[in-house]
């Protein structure tokens, strides 16, 4: 039987939010879930994809919203001022995916003991603020996010443990960026680590895209390489 994909609504701050939700019918029983966080552009084909390619590994993948239903951009002008808004409205942000993760947790083909989070670009800066929040969620990965902190405290204890995935060359996360985000994360007691990939750019899992000259580029290698990551750590999560 093939991987079944359909589309979700549920509520949170701010109204109601619309995802969709993998998960393989072959497979039997309850099995652990994983948030597929979106861009900047908000929740489309790529995180869907993204989740049904979990639902073939046996989880349950659920690419969710954060914007709001119905609210995707079509423009980068359109992106900024969506993405601007939770940029101003971190604790919005935070309660988002807190609701993303009880919708998750509360199907009937979910382990609700064993949850993840992953997220690209803005999706990153969503997963990590997940865990910044004190979430008991097992795990989150954040790839080619970006990694500003909250203007308030993180929880004292970040259980969540946290993967890394970055670009070396990434504009968008710096070096220093990227060296006060682990002191961030040890500050608050986190099991992290933190991969960074030589000559990759911000985007780097986006194939076609080649726009150096704004830090934009699909790198190849660093695309493979986050992905097995990925997988790695939720089987050390979850095997």
């Amino acid at each position: 039987m093939a991987v079944r994909s359909e589309k979700l609504s549920y509520e949170g701050p701010g109204g109601s939010f619309e995802g969709v939700v993998a998960w393989d019918p072959a497979h039997e029983g309850r099995r652990p879930g994983v948030l597929v966080g979106h861009t900047w552009m908000g929740q489309g084909e790529m995180e869907a994809e993204r989740a049904a390619a979990l639902a073939e590994l046996g989880y349950v993948g659920f690419a969710v919203d954060v914007y709001g239903k119905g609210r995707r951009a079509t423009t980068p002008e359109e992106a900024g001022r969506l993405m601007g808004e939770l940029n101003q409205d971190r604790q919005a942000l935070q309660g988002r995916m807190a609701a993303a993760l009880a919708t998750l947790r509360g199907l009937a083909v979910v382990d609700a003991k064993r949850t993840a989070a992953m997220g690209y670009c803005l999706g990153g800066k969503c997963v990590l603020d997940l865990a910044r929040s004190g979430s008991d969620v097992n795990g989150v990965v954040s790839i080619h996010g970006v990694f500003d902190a909250p203007p308030f405290p993180n929880a004292e204890t970040i259980t969540a443990k946290v993967l890394v995935l970055h670009g070396w060359d990434d504009p968008l996360a710096t070096p220093e960026q990227t060296v006060a985000l682990a002191k961030e994360l040890s500050a608050s007691k986190a099991d992290w680590q933190i991969h960074a990939y030589g000559g990759a750019m911000h985007a780097f899992t986006a194939r076609g895209l080649n726009e150096p000259s704004k830090g934009l580029a699909y790198h190849a290698n660093a695309a493979r390489r986050s992905w097995q990551a990925t997988l790695n750590f939720f089987e050390e999560l979850f095997g």
